[in-house]
């Protein structure tokens, strides 16, 4: 009995200091997040990256160990490196070659005597919904954290979508996981928008999982090409729509994103985020009637799009559009 519980005590205190070093942020008590024992074993499989850059200096990130000997981070964190290793068990394994998507900002190191058996199991592809609890874990300033959040926006692009999260995390971080409720894998830790308030983005799982079978591509490690720069870090006019219209929503340009999500709207009606932000733009521009049209479009579409509900319940006990609005040249599938 003596034995049992002094087993029991260093559990709970190894699972006591555990979460302390995990140091969940920004947790919603209303939201359920993954439990110490699944946080501890996730922290053998998302490891921290180190890379040696060409210009001096270490790069330091994190990866994700998705398969025997293969740990997935961002192209971002590999960009300017010479070598690169990972950290697993106490031990600096080094990679020897990646396979590099850069456009979609997703590397995947081959790193020999990675243990397979630590390999993350992957979300299914499109269950994710808005308003799902999902909890994001990565390396920051040498510690392992995790961060408690909500999904705020799937931003559909190429067969996917990118996934913004309320989930804090810094740029240690980027490269590591952002996981369900079933500690399943569904987006990989990528970047962060500042402004009034932060937007952090995850790139999709599925993304990943479709490179890899693509084995024969994988290269040596080495500094990557000037041109291959994420979409992300394109310049604005090179930008997918969803990230300009952010950056204009951040920046409270109503003016400026009122054509881009009209043009956004027109290229893909069926998509409920444009609809969405055209209505947020009228409404801020004084023009309720079209905007309602909009929001109306976004829920028809979307009928559980949170932030579209609480726009038009904000604006729509407001006149009617009157033809020369802009609406009156567009219209929606409902």
């Amino acid at each position: 009995m003596r034995r049992r519980f002094i087993r029991s005590s260093e559990h709970s205190v190894k699972s006591f200091l555990f979460a302390l070093m995990l140091g969940c942020v920004l947790a919603d008590p209303a939201v359920a997040g993954l439990d110490t024992d699944t946080l501890i074993k996730l922290s053998t499989s998302v490891l921290r990256v180190e890379s040696i850059r060409t210009q001096g200096g270490y790069s330091l990130g994190s990866g994700v160990v998705i398969g025997a000997d293969r740990v997935a981070t961002n192209c971002h964190v590999t960009r300017d490196a010479l070598q690169i290793a990972v950290l697993q068990g106490g031990l600096r394994l080094p990679a020897q070659r990646q396979q590099v998507d850069a456009y979609h900002d997703l590397c995947l190191l081959h790193v020999r005597g990675v243990d397979g058996n630590r390999a993350v199991a992957f979300g299914a592809p499109g269950q994710l919904a808005v308003g799902q609890p999902v909890t994001a874990v990565g390396h920051t300033a040498g510690a392992l954290q995790s961060s408690l959040g909500v999904v705020l926006a799937l931003h559909r692009m190429d067969s996917g979508s990118v996934i913004q999260t309320s989930n804090y995390f810094n740029s240690g971080a980027s490269g590591g996981g952002l996981f369900d409720a079933e500690a399943k894998l569904v987006g990989i830790l990528t970047f962060r928008l500042r402004g009034a308030t932060a937007h952090y983005f995850a790139m999709p799982a599925e993304w990943l999982a479709r490179a890899l079978p693509d084995i024969e591509s994988a290269r040596r490690i080495g500094p990557l090409g000037r041109d291959e720069l994420a979409f992300w870090e394109q310049p604005t006019e090179g930008q997918p729509l969803f990230l300009r219209a952010a950056s204009l929503e951040n920046e409270g340009n109503w003016r400026a994103l009122q054509p881009l999500a009209t043009e956004w709207a027109r290229r893909d009606a069926s998509d409920p985020e444009p609809w969405y932000l055209l209505g947020l733009a009228l409404a801020r521009q004084g023009l309720p009637g079209d905007a309602c049209l909009a929001l109306e479009c976004s829920l028809a579409i979307a009928p559980d799009y949170a932030d579209a509900r609480q726009e038009r319940q904000r604006v729509c006990r407001q006149p009617e559009p009157t033809p020369e609005t802009p609406m009156a040249a567009l219209s929606c599938h409902r």
